[in-house]
């Protein structure tokens, strides 16, 4: 019998490349909803080509376009928030949540409350709502499986462990476009060299997260959530090649690696098909072409992110809110030129800084994490003028 799916954020990298894999095992998979914002033009196309039953744009301006594009063809055209939390309330066997940022939380806990699969590419929703989400998915029996390469990599390799015989997990990082570069020179990156990585294709908000090690810090945060590893038990390593995808380090000293080409897919399709395995169209690693593997520790004080990590999960509560509040709200004047590349993880730092949010309260109601995520958005408003 087919499985009946739904994909949030089908526009997106990871989207694209789940509709890659579903295109290929038609059999296999019957979609009930396809979501994105403004690109309508490719909404409507993956529509056509997989017909599911709901099409849903995030955009309420773009509605009209969507409908003419889709005229004729019997899907349903819908529009607006209400209509996306309303198709992640629908209980289906498995659920993509891709939609990137804040925006993708509520998503996340809705498809959580359905107790289907909840395939989560969506790095915010356990960043700024880890235990609510985890809470959400004890309460309603919901399965939870991470899409990021590295958490998937994790997610495997401790199936073969007892957890009190892993001391550590160590997550690679690329190290980005910048990592060889010069705090000075770094100081006058523009958004269209941060958008630009050196090995993995994705959109520009990833992109810019990867080459400041945002995104490595939200994944640190995230480890902590999905697998109840503390602060001291993370370790981040970069890796240029990005052929090791994460490793756990063992009592006995033992490490253990998975590893193979830089390709989203692969981690997508094992929670596609979770708890089997099935062929995946990602090409075979090569070990003879391997010249070689390097690795590095990451330079803390260039890329400051990872430390503002650790302070997160020191802190718990709102903290990731927060962070990831004002880290959106950085790249956003990083973007608009209002600010240096440098100048967002010291607006993020300054944000966590503030005692202020702290009294918004302990970060187990989605109310208090609008609160905390609103609180990070207005004091990067207030404070952006003062490093531009």
């Amino acid at each position: 019998m087919a499985r009946r799916i739904s994909v949030f954020g089908s526009t997106g990298s990871i989207g694209q490349q789940t509709l890659d894999l579903i295109a290929r095992d038609r059999q296999n998979f019957e979609l009930f909803c396809l979501t994105g914002a403004r690109n309508v033009t490719l909404l409507a196309e993956q529509a056509k080509e997989l017909q599911p039953q709901i099409v849903i744009t995030a955009d309420d301006a773009s509605a009209g376009l969507l409908s003419e594009l889709l005229d004729g063809t019997g899907i349903k055209v819908q529009a607006g928030r209400t209509a996306l939390l309303s198709a992640a309330q629908e209980r289906v066997d498995w659920a993509m949540s891709s939609i990137v940022g804040f925006a993708g939380l509520e998503i996340s806990l809705e498809i959580a409350k359905t107790g289907g699969v909840l395939a989560l590419a969506n790095k915010e929703s356990l960043v700024c709502g880890g235990p609510l989400l985890r809470k959400e998915c004890a309460t309603y029996g919901a399965t939870l499986l991470p899409v990021d390469s590295e958490h998937s990599a994790i997610f495997q390799l401790l199936k073969g462990e007892v957890r009190g015989s892993v001391s550590s997990v160590i997550i690679t990082a690329s190290g980005g476009p910048f990592r060889s570069w010069s705090r000075e020179a770094m100081a006058g990156v523009t958004p269209a060299q941060a958008a630009n990585h050196p090995k993995w294709s994705m959109g520009q908000r990833i992109s810019i997260d990867s080459a400041t090690l945002f995104n490595k810090a939200l994944e640190v945060i995230e480890a902590k959530e999905i697998f109840d590893f503390s602060a001291n038990e993370i370790e981040v390593i970069i890796h240029p090649q990005s052929v090791i995808h994460s490793m756990i380090r063992l009592k006995d000293q033992m490490v253990l690696a998975h590893l193979g080409v830089p390709d989203m897919r692969a981690a997508i399709g094992y929670a596609l098909y979770y708890p089997d395995r099935s062929a995946i169209p990602v090409e075979p690693l090569d070990f003879a072409k391997l010249s070689k593997l390097d690795f590095e520790a990451p330079d803390i004080d260039r890329f400051p992110a990872l430390n503002l990590a650790k302070q997160v999960m020191d802190h718990g509560g709102l903290a990731g809110a927060v962070l990831n509040g004002a880290k959106e709200a950085a790249m956003d004047a990083f973007l608009t030129r209002e600010i240096g590349f440098l100048d967002m993880a010291d607006l993020v730092s300054d944000a966590l800084h503030d005692p202020a949010w702290q009294a918004l309260g302990r970060g187990d109601q989605i109310d208090q994490i609008v609160a905390a995520d609103r609180f990070s958005r207005d004091f990067v408003a207030a404070n952006k003028g003062q490093r531009s």
